[in-house]
């Protein structure tokens, strides 16, 4: 989703994340309280971060932290409605917003005119995926000539070991996606950290 405004705001998602005191990667309770958004037509039938085709009438939403594939129950403070919805996409990236709910968890929750309410989110661990199901890599950049995927991954493994090149093909295009593989999600901030202070640009993705 919105993926020009991802590849801005991710990295500085990493780089604060590394700074605040560490929780469990699948919080217990409730996550955290604030504004939650929707978003329907213009994205409907584009991809999402976790390379699924985003339908506006399923029960998903976008998160910036939770692992991708999470499940939540938000509840409209306003009214007191509720609906589960799984974590499938990034985002919001819209100041102050905590949540961006598909268009069938936004009707279900009777947000669709007013745009935004003030939810709850709540993690349901039991019927979540454990935080080992969990990979991740940091992509360094993405390409459409295959030689210069190849030849930035030379230079990369100078310094770094794993280094990949990842095809992803669309209707159009093959692009070449040079990405570094990381054990944990610390792992890969730490990478991103790394990497930024050798001038590269680094973007966690979590990978299913």
């Amino acid at each position: 989703m919105r993926a020009a405004k991802f590849i801005v705001v991710v990295l500085s998602i990493v780089l604060v994340s590394g700074c605040r005191a560490r929780q469990n990667y699948v919080p217990e309770g409730i996550a955290q309280t604030g504004i939650a958004s929707w978003y329907g037509p213009e994205f409907h039938g584009k991809s999402t971060s976790s390379k699924e085709i985003y339908d506006m009438n399923d029960l998903t939403a976008a998160h910036k932290t939770l692992p991708l594939g999470t499940f939540v129950m938000v509840t409209n403070l306003s009214n007191g409605r509720a609906v589960t919805v799984r974590i499938n996409d990034r985002g919001p990236f819209a100041k102050d917003r905590v949540i961006d709910l598909s268009y069938a968890a936004a009707k279900a929750l009777d947000m669709i005119g007013p745009g935004t309410a003030p939810v709850r989110i709540d993690v349901l661990k039991n019927i979540s995926p454990p935080a080992s199901s969990q990979q991740f890599s940091v992509q360094v950049g993405s390409f459409v000539v295959r030689e210069n995927a190849l030849a930035l991954r030379r230079e990369l493994e100078k310094n770094y070991a794993d280094v990949y090149v990842s095809p992803y093909e669309t209707t159009r295009q093959i692009y070449y996606r040079v990405r570094l593989k990381a054990e944990t999600r610390q792992a890969a901030e730490a990478i991103a950290r790394s990497l930024l202070g050798k001038g590269y640009t680094g973007i966690v993705f979590e990978e299913r």
